[in-house]
């Protein structure tokens, strides 16, 4: 696959792939997701990285779906429920990675982005990073079976402050709250991660994987299960009344009076 909204870079046991729409702040449509998720399976059949570092161009990690050039929907309905899935196919691809990934984190990390952030191993965060899952204030659930994720990195209550709240959460509570590994000034975030990268290439790569792969496995033995609903559920949510509502008051710039309809 030839990449326009991402870029790949190899050579050693350390890659990187740098979400590269910075004029959008990397934000998501649907090339951008299925070509991170082709990168992701692409490293299936690379021998030499052990460890894959994911930052974005410009001063953003990733800002989630890009509402300014939304893909048309399809008439079919399984077409649409089958395309609602690709986030979810490509939090899975992350997910499954052998290679240890690091998120090397400046500026946001929103939606899609932050169901990124929180598939990957790692997070190195500038001091300017945030974290939000804006989805609430347009009125629609989180999707891309991320929801776990979330919870597994900050607790039940926390999780619920992002994802139900629509709290916007600044760099330094994110490592209080674990969601982050490590935080540097803004100009340091690539190096830091590099350092990181540095050590995890210098482990045994197939211990090191399979003790990746265990801890994943353990931690979300129940997600897919539980979550398996989630695009279904935000296909209904975002026929309703109050998503319609939510969607006019935010671009209006207004509060939103919802009917529960």
């Amino acid at each position: 696959m030839k990449y326009e909204h991402i870029k790949v870079e190899r050579g050693g046991e350390i890659a990187t792939v740098t979400f590269n729409r910075p004029d959008k702040a990397n934000a998501l449509n649907y090339r951008h997701i299925e070509e991170i998720e082709h990168a992701a399976l692409s490293f299936r059949e690379d021998e030499t990285a052990r460890v894959v570092v994911f930052t974005g161009a410009g001063k953003h990690f990733n800002s989630g779906a890009d509402l300014t050039g939304q893909d048309p929907e399809h008439p079919l309905l399984t077409v649409r429920r089958r395309r609602r899935r690709m986030g979810e196919r490509c939090i899975q691809a992350l997910r499954e990675m052998d290679q240890i990934t690091i998120a090397a984190w400046k500026g946001a990390a929103m939606g899609g982005g932050a169901c990124i952030a929180t598939a990957l191993d790692f997070r190195i965060g500038a001091r300017d990073c945030f974290m939000s899952y804006p989805e609430i204030l347009i009125g629609v659930n989180l999707m891309w079976q991320s929801l776990p994720l979330c919870v597994q990195l900050v607790g039940p209550a926390r999780a619920k402050r992002l994802v139900i709240g629509g709290e916007h959460i600044p760099g330094p509570t994110l490592l209080d709250w674990g969601a982050l590994d490590e935080m540097v000034e803004a100009d340091a975030v690539m190096d830091k991660a590099m350092e990181w990268a540095r050590h995890y290439a210098g482990q045994p790569p197939v211990a090191a994987q399979m003790i990746k792969r265990s801890v994943n496995a353990f931690t979300s033995a129940l997600d897919r299960s539980v979550m398996h609903m989630d695009s279904d559920q935000h296909m209904l949510t975002s026929q309703s009344e109050d998503a319609a509502t939510a969607v006019s008051a935010y671009l209006a710039k207004r509060l939103p009076t919802f009917k529960g309809n």
